[in-house]
């Protein structure tokens, strides 16, 4: 199996080519959406990301 990771500067292309991936049949994992989910206000992760850098790190809204 073949793994590939997609990386790039804002406007480079890369949903272009995850679309192209996914029309292929590949199996997309998106990182950026995994991330936002685990540090989602009220969860484990953005209180322990709080308590290491402090509240003021985070935006009124969590």
């Amino acid at each position: 199996m073949l793994n590939v990771g997609l990386t790039g500067n804002i406007a480079a292309g890369k949903s272009t080519v995850v679309e192209l991936f996914k029309k292929w049949g590949a199996t997309v994992i998106d990182a950026d959406a995994l991330a936002r989910e685990a540090q989602a206000p009220g969860s484990a992760v953005l209180a322990a990301i709080a308590k290491r850098f402090g509240a003021d790190v985070l935006a009124p809204d969590g």
